[in-house]
């Protein structure tokens, strides 16, 4: 264990500093792509429902209103959900959890495991922490040097170590955490109805154009024109009845019904097991995966590897007295609430509202004096400040 609180790494020394800056730019490049091509779908859909369908092919001028209206109303709140969950400010973990560079020379020169265990239990002492790693010592993470709170974890992709950390989200280049998962949630249930919403108005479009298709195809029209021969019906039928929306107008109001379609299904499945994880207090990595399914009697080397990389990377916290995947779940009105805050006119709004400070946790009043999970000095570490949930006018990250 000595080498593995060890934070230096040697560089080859045919690695010159110009290839690492140039690396590293092209790697922050790269991050930026999902999020980009996420951006130039909003950009098309755009083009797509405002200008082919509303202005050129719906002829009432009252739907057109309407349409534009409630779509803007959606779009705005759906582009201010995703720009906070990309450029929410991530707050590193205090100074007060780093270990100092005394306790690190004491860990390194420690000659057992149960010497650094020590060392990092008595520097953890005054820290408001409960969670042990699977073995029961203190959770440290050997990178960032420090001692980590509560329900946080070390992304390997930011390079840092994230309060509440869930996942860290490609399609937003972000961590998906404390400080930024009320701003996911709505980021997901406002691309939703977005969705759903192109896909209601943009259904009776594509079934126009499906019944003049069939009809097209009924009348032998593709086999005419093929003859160089054009008919009244054949004509009419490619125009269409569409106003006045040229045939590739047509196509990207089709276009935008399925892919619209597409996106709801996979944002309905994403967003309902989110919700899922507000009403239960968890987050991805808090999840306890039943890896017993993997457990088959042919069990091959790869499966033993997914098994073994499933249990670590997805596995229920620990406390004292053993692993409770619900060991953070305080009912389900108050799970949401420590998520979306106190006030009721905020919760849909993309402006922050979750209780508490990321490090510091209640949970539930049941086991409040069992030694299984929190006793009563977790509040008595809590101090005199006002617990997060005294029903009050507001709730914010200053309560704590």
């Amino acid at each position: 264990m000595a080498s593995s609180v060890q934070n230096s790494r040697i560089s080859s020394p045919g690695y010159c500093a110009c290839c690492r800056t140039c690396n590293m730019w092209c790697w922050k490049g790269f991050k930026w792509l999902p999020v980009s091509f996420i951006v130039s779908i909003i950009t098309w859909s755009y083009y797509a429902y405002v200008i082919q369908l509303c202005i050129f092919t719906i002829q009432s001028t009252v739907q057109q209103w309407i349409y534009l209206v409630l779509y803007h109303i959606l779009l705005i709140m759906f582009v201010w959900s995703y720009w906070k969950t990309i450029f929410a400010e991530i707050e590193p973990i205090p100074e007060k959890y780093k270990l100092p560079e005394a306790e690190l020379e004491k860990m390194l020169s420690a000659e057992s495991e149960d010497s650094q265990r020590t060392i990092l239990e008595n520097f953890a002492k005054d820290l408001p922490i409960v969670t042990r790693t699977m073995s029961g010592s203190i959770r440290y993470c050997n990178r960032c040097v420090l001692v980590k709170p509560d329900r946080a974890h070390h992304c390997s992709i930011c390079a840092r170590c994230v309060l509440k950390m869930d996942h860290h989200c490609p399609w937003v280049n972000n961590c998906v955490c404390f400080h930024n998962y009320k701003f996911f949630m709505l980021f997901l249930g406002y691309a939703l109805l977005y969705c759903l919403f192109v896909m209601a108005t943009c259904l009776p479009y594509f079934i126009r154009l499906w019944k003049m298709y069939e009809e097209y195809k009924h009348a032998h029209c593709d086999l005419i024109l093929e003859s160089g021969a054009y008919t009244k019906i054949c004509v009419d039928m490619i125009n269409g009845d569409f106003g006045t929306a040229t045939s590739s107008g047509r196509y990207h109001i089709i276009f935008a019904f399925f892919v619209s379609l597409m996106f709801a299904i996979s944002l309905g499945s994403l967003f309902g097991y989110h919700c899922y994880l507000v009403v239960n207090n968890r987050t991805t990595l808090d999840m306890l995966i039943n890896n017993r399914r993997l457990n088959t009697h042919g069990g091959s080397f790869i499966r033993i590897m997914l098994k073994n990389l499933v249990h670590e990377a997805f596995r229920a916290p620990m406390f004292r007295g053993g692993a409770d995947k619900n060991g953070f779940s305080i009912g389900a009105f108050k799970n949401f609430k420590e998520v979306f805050g106190n006030s009721p006119n905020l919760w849909l709004v993309p402006v922050f509202t979750s209780f508490g400070d990321g490090m510091v946790y209640p949970t539930p009043r049941e086991e409040e004096e069992s030694e299984s999970l929190l006793s009563s000095e977790r509040w008595d570490r809590w101090g005199d400040r006002a617990r997060p949930f005294d029903e009050r006018e507001s709730s914010s990250f200053d309560e704590l």
